[in-house]
C-alpha cells in the first residue's frame, strides 16, 4: 500500500475535540438506550425488549415456563447485543416481589431473596409473563407504537409500548447515565388511577390535590413512611427530593415485665443479612449498650428478633438509636429524571409524568382506533363482494367456470376492487348456503355499528376522554386494593418529635485516661490514676498530655492554627501499643502543633490568645466541630500563631511578654466571642506574647520554677494589676526565668 493511500484514510484534528465528539456519543448512548427510563411506558430498553421478546415466545400467563436461558439468548440475538448476564439480572428484578412493587415477569425456581442471595444461574430458572406486563404490550399489534429497525438490520422493535399500565410511577425505575441519574420510587396503583382520573377530569389540577390521592411512595417492602407534608410537596412539585422510611416493630411481651422487639417490615432495598450483620456489630462493638441481641426468624415473611439488655430499657429509645445508626431507618432519593416523548432526558414533577402518561395513552387509543377502522373498512369491502355474490350466485359461478380471466371479469361487471375479486376467489362452495348470506348481512350491521363508535371516539375529544377514565377504572378494579397485591404496603406517618437519646444508650460509660504525646500518638487506657512514670512512648518521642475522661465525653483539641477540632473518646484506639497519630482524626497539618487537649464541658468558658498579645473569651458550646477540619475560632494572619488555651474559671488575668513584662487585669475585661482576633491584652515594644494564666486573686497566683512550685499571695500579686493593653513591669524576685505561668 502507497504512502499516499495511507495518508488519505487520516483525519487530522484537536485531540481534545476527537475525544469530546466521542465521548459525546457515549454520553449520549448511555443516556437514551441504557440508564434512563421513558415517562410513557416507564421502562428503559433492556426491560422493553424482555418483554417483547417474551411476548414473541408466546410466555403468556397461561401458558406454561420457558428457561430464563431461552428468553435471555433469544434477547442477545434479536434485540439487545449486550452481555447476557447484564440482561439475566433484569429479567431477575423484573420478576423479584421485594424489588418492584407489580412484578412483570412470574418466575419458577430460585430468584434470589431480600437477604441479598443472588439467584440462580439462567439454565436452572424459568419465566413467563404476568397479566400486568400483558397490559404493557396490549395493542402493539394494533399499530399503536412506532416500531424501528434491530442492532442488526433483521428485524423490528417496538421504541415504547403501548403500556395500559402506569409502570413509571407503580414500579417505579433507577439508573446512572453520564452526567445524570434517575431514582423513582414505587407507588400504589390505586393511588396512582385516582390521580390520573382526576388529572382526566380537571386538566389543570395542583399538586397538592394529587398528593391528596397519592400521599406518597408504596415499598413492595413496606415500612412506615415518615416525612411531613411540606417536604413531600415540594419533592413532587420539583421531581427532586426524599423520602424516610422506616422499618416497622412491635413490641412483643413475653411476661413478667420481660419483652423482646420484632421488625416485620425493613426500608426498601436494604438487605435483611448485612441489617442482621450490623446491628450484631454494633453490639460486639459496645455501641449499642442497652440491646443485648439480635436474632433473624425469618421464614416467607421477615421477623427480626431484638432482645434489649433489660427489662427496663425503654422500647422507644432503643428503637431510636437503632434508626440513627442502622439502615432500619433510610433516605430514598427521588430524582424523576426520565426521557420525555421528545426523546428528551429531563427532571417532571408528578404533575408532568400523569400528565405525559395521559397523552401517551390517548395516542395509543387514536391509533388503535385508525388501525380498527381501516381493518373494519376493508373487511366491509369484503362482505359487500359476498353479498354480490349472493345476489348474482349463478352468474359468478358460470364465469369461474368458463372465462379465461374470471377475476377481471368480475371487476368489470360489479365495480369490485382486487381484495373483493381475490375473497370471492377464495370462498369455500359450503359458504355459499342461505345461511352464510344472513349471518354476513348480520357481520356487516355489527361492524357498521363498531364502525360508528370508532368514529366517534376518533372525532371527540371528549369520548376518547371517556374510553380512557374507563380503562384506568378497569385497571383500579383489576389490580388495586380488593386485588392481591393491591393493597398499601407502606403506611403513612406523621413525623415523630424528635427523642432525646443519651448518650449512654449508645456508649458504655467506662473511666479511662487519654495519653497524647509530643508527636501527636494518642490512645486510650481503660481507668483513672494512671501512673506516668510506667507511660512508654515510641524513640524519640514524650508525653504531652494526659488527662481523666470517660468514653461518652468529647475532646476539644485547640492547634496553633487558631482552630478546634472535636473528637470522642470512644473513637480512641485502644491503649496497647503507643497508639494512633492525631493527624489520622482530624486534617491538623504538620506544621501545627497542639496547644490544648480539654475534656469538653458545655458549662465551661474557655480563655484563647494568640502569639501578638490579642485574644478573648469562647463558649466551650461554640467551639465544637463537626468536621474534620475543624472550626476556626481564633483569627490569625501572617507570622501570628495561637499561643494559650485554657479554661477561663477565675476572676484575674496574668500575661507575660517575651520582654518579661508581667501585667495582671480583671477577666472581666475579656469579650466573650464566638470568632475573631479578639483584643489587645498586653502592649509590647518588641516581641510578643510568653504566657497567659487565669486565676483568682485572693487564692494567689502559682506558677512553677523547676520541679517546684511557688505562689505569689494576693497583697504580692496585686502591686502588677493594672489596666488592659498596659506594658507591665518586670516580675516579682522568684518568678521563674523560663517567662511561663
Amino acid at each position: 500500500m502507497s504512502n499516499n493511500t495511507i495518508s488519505g484514510s487520516i483525519r487530522e484534528e484537536p485531540f481534545k475535540d476527537a475525544l469530546g465528539e466521542r465521548y459525546l456519543s457515549y454520553a449520549v448512548s448511555t443516556i437514551m438506550s441504557r440508564s434512563l427510563p421513558d415517562v410513557r411506558d416507564g421502562l428503559k430498553p433492556v426491560h422493553r425488549r424482555l418483554l417483547y421478546a417474551m411476548m414473541q415466545l408466546r410466555l403468556d400467563p397461561e401458558q406454561g415456563y420457558k428457561k430464563c436461558a431461552r428468553v435471555v439468548g433469544d434477547v442477545m440475538g434479536k434485540f439487545h447485543p449486550h452481555g447476557d448476564q447484564a440482561i439475566y439480572d433484569a429479567l431477575v428484578r423484573l420478576a423479584q416481589d421485594f424489588s418492584v412493587r407489580y412484578p412483570l415477569i412470574d418466575g419458577q425456581g430460585n430468584f434470589g431473596n431480600v437477604d441479598g442471595d443472588n439467584a440462580a444461574a439462567m439454565r436452572y430458572t424459568e419465566s413467563r409473563l404476568t397479566e400486568i406486563a400483558v397490559a404493557l404490550l396490549d395493542g402493539i399489534d394494533d399499530d399503536a407504537v412506532n416500531f424501528r429497525d434491530t442492532y442488526d438490520g433483521d428485524s423490528t422493535e417496538p421504541i415504547v409500548l403501548p403500556a395500559n399500565f402506569p409502570n413509571l410511577l407503580a414500579n417505579g425505575a433507577s439508573g446512572i447515565a453520564v452526567g445524570m441519574a434517575s431514582s423513582i420510587p414505587p407507588h400504589n396503583l390505586s393511588e396512582i388511577c385516582d390521580s390520573l382520573l382526576y388529572l382526566l377530569k380537571t386538566p389543570n389540577a395542583s399538586i397538592e390535590k394529587l398528593i391528596s390521592f397519592m400521599p406518597g411512595p408504596d415499598f413492595p417492602t413496606g415500612g412506615i413512611l415518615i416525612e411531613d407534608s411540606e417536604s413531600i410537596t415540594e419533592t413532587y412539585k420539583t421531581g427532586r427530593g426524599n423520602f424516610r422510611v422506616r422499618a416497622k416493630w412491635e413490641i412483643e411481651d413475653l411476661g413478667r415485665g420481660q419483652y423482646q422487639i420484632i421488625v416485620s417490615e425493613i426500608p426498601y432495598l436494604v438487605q435483611k443479612s448485612r441489617l442482621t450483620e450490623r446491628i450484631a456489630d454494633l453490639i460486639h462493638n459496645r455501641k449499642l449498650v442497652f440491646l443485648g441481641d439480635v436474632r433473624d426468624e425469618s421464614a416467607e415473611d421477615i421477623r427480626l428478633v431484638l432482645e434489649p439488655k433489660n427489662r427496663n430499657v425503654n422500647p422507644e429509645i432503643l428503637m431510636e438509636s437503632l434508626f440513627r445508626l442502622t439502615d432500619l431507618e433510610t433516605r430514598f432519593s427521588m430524582n424523576m429524571n426520565v426521557i420525555d416523548s421528545n426523546q428528551t432526558p429531563r427532571v417532571m414533577s408528578l404533575r408532568e409524568v400523569l400528565q405525559a402518561y395521559i397523552d401517551h395513552r390517548l395516542d395509543v387509543l387514536v391509533r388503535r382506533t385508525d388501525f380498527k377502522l381501516n381493518k373494519i373498512h376493508e373487511r366491509l369491502k369484503v362482505l359487500e363482494g359476498y353479498i354480490i355474490v349472493y345476489l348474482n350466485l349463478d352468474e359468478v359461478i358460470e364465469i369461474i367456470r368458463e372465462d379465461d380471466n374470471p377475476k377481471l371479469e368480475m371487476k368489470n361487471r360489479w365495480k369490485l376492487n382486487d381484495i373483493q375479486a381475490d375473497a370471492i376467489l377464495n370462498m369455500r362452495l359450503r359458504s355459499l348456503r342461505k345461511l352464510e348470506e344472513v349471518a354476513i348481512k348480520k357481520e356487516i350491521a355489527s361492524l357498521k355499528i363498531d364502525q360508528k363508535q370508532l368514529k366517534q371516539i376518533l372525532n371527540n375529544r371528549k369520548a376518547r376522554i371517556d374510553y380512557l377514565s374507563s380503562e384506568i377504572s378497569d385497571l383500579k378494579k383489576k389490580y388495586g386494593y380488593k386485588s392481591e397485591n393491591g393493597i398499601r404496603k407502606t403506611l403513612v406517618s406523621v413525623p415523630q418529635d424528635l427523642i432525646h437519646i443519651p448518650l449512654e444508650a449508645t456508649i458504655e460509660r467506662e473511666q479511662v485516661t487519654v495519653v497524647c504525646s509530643q508527636k501527636n500518638w494518642i490512645r486510650c487506657i481503660k481507668g483513672h490514676n494512671i501512673d506516668h512514670e510506667s507511660l512508654k512512648y515510641k524513640e524519640g518521642d514524650s508525653g504531652s498530655f494526659v488527662i481523666n475522661a470517660e468514653t461518652t465525653d468529647k475532646l476539644l483539641v485547640f492547634a496553633s492554627n487558631g482552630r478546634f477540632y472535636t473528637i470522642g473518646v470512644d473513637k480512641l484506639p485502644g491503649g496497647r501499643g503507643h497508639g494512633e497519630p492525631l493527624n489520622l482524626m482530624i486534617d491538623l497539618g504538620n506544621d501545627n502543633s497542639i496547644l490544648a487537649l480539654i475534656v469538653h464541658n458545655i458549662d465551661k468558658k474557655l480563655f484563647i490568645a494568640s502569639s501578638d498579645g490579642r485574644g478573648f473569651v469562647v463558649l466551650e458550646k461554640d467551639v465544637i466541630a463537626q468536621t474534620r477540619s475543624g472550626k476556626q475560632v481564633l483569627n490569625i494572619h501572617g507570622n501570628v500563631k495561637a499561643k494559650i488555651c485554657v479554661q477561663c474559671d477565675g476572676d484575674r488575668l496574668a500575661v507575660i511578654g517575651e520582654n518579661r513584662k508581667l501585667l495582671v487585669f480583671p477577666t472581666s475585661d475579656l469579650p466573650i466571642m464566638t470568632r475573631g482576633r479578639g483584643i489587645k491584652l498586653q502592649s509590647y515594644s518588641k516581641g510578643g506574647l510568653s504566657s497567659a494564666k487565669i486565676f483568682t486573686l485572693e487564692e494567689g497566683l502559682t506558677v512553677r520554677t523547676g520541679s517546684r512550685k511557688r505562689k505569689f499571695e494576693r497583697e504580692e500579686i496585686i502591686k502588677w494589676e493594672g489596666k488592659r493593653a498596659q506594658a507591665g513591669r518586670l516580675p516579682p524576685t522568684g518568678f521563674p526565668r523560663t517567662n511561663k505561668l
